[in-house]
């Protein structure tokens, strides 16, 4: 049974310190775990390595940890839209290890599986692989990957069980399978926490991979590019379609 909180604060306290490696899941702003990002920076740890498909932006997300300059070190495939992580890599005050997308999402895959390390095409032949080892197969080269293993994982569901199973809506399902395998704790934040437990035949993360659990605050859902057109030309697609 995953332990249940009352707040994402009580959560996160007594689960992280300072150097710690910190997975969350989350793809821009969708499916962040925002409660537990607030109340990892409200911790104050601090020289963290944070794995994330990427940093948020500006204020929101995982920037808000860049801006209480709490973070070291990033793993990550896409940083384009925070213009504070731009400025702390190019400064120096930020370490940056880019990894190809589907290369992040199997290294924390690994990680959670007990895989140490595995072999792939994508990178080959280009800064990604530089300093790793390289094998021959079938006579094409690849590139060893290590897994990821965190000290902590932060996760977003929309329903959870108190046995900690977890179910995830739609695009907010993302990294967050894979990011809460991989931690050594994994802390999972759920928009509802249902009686008794989840169908079996709908559970996405089994709660043997979940050992700290809380219900999420209410909070508008932050669209991170909103994109629109007039409406007479959705108007005139409709009549088109028709």
């Amino acid at each position: 049974m995953s332990t249940l909180f009352n707040t994402a604060a009580e959560a996160v306290a007594d689960a992280v310190n300072d150097g710690a490696t910190v997975a969350v899941g989350g793809f821009g702003l969708s499916g962040n775990p925002s409660d537990l990002i607030e109340a990892l920076r409200d911790s104050g740890a601090r020289n963290l390595t944070i794995v994330s498909n990427n940093m948020g932006v500006d204020g929101q997300g995982l920037g808000i940890l860049l801006e209480n300059r709490q973070v070291s070190r990033v793993i990550a495939s896409y940083v384009g839209e925070n213009k504070l992580f731009a400025q702390q890599y190019l400064s120096g005050e930020l370490e940056v290890e880019f990894a190809p997308q589907g290369t992040l999402a199997e290294r924390l895959r690994a990680g959670g599986a007990g895989i140490a390390g595995f072999y792939t095409k994508t990178g080959v032949g280009t800064p990604v692989a530089d300093g790793k080892p390289l094998a021959e197969f079938d006579g094409e080269t690849y590139v060893l990957e290590r897994g990821i293993v965190a000290d902590l994982s932060l996760v977003h569901a929309w329903r959870a069980d108190a046995a900690g199973n977890l179910i995830y809506r739609n695009t907010a399902r993302n990294f967050n399978p894979l990011v809460a395998t991989a931690g050594r704790i994994t802390i999972a934040e759920a928009e509802q926490i249902v009686d008794g437990y989840l169908d079996p035949n709908g559970i996405v993360t089994p709660g043997i991979y979940v050992q700290r659990l809380v219900a999420t605050m209410p909070r508008e859902k932050v669209i991170e590019q909103r994109t629109t057109r007039p409406r007479a030309a959705a108007d005139a697609v409709a009549t088109a379609a028709a």
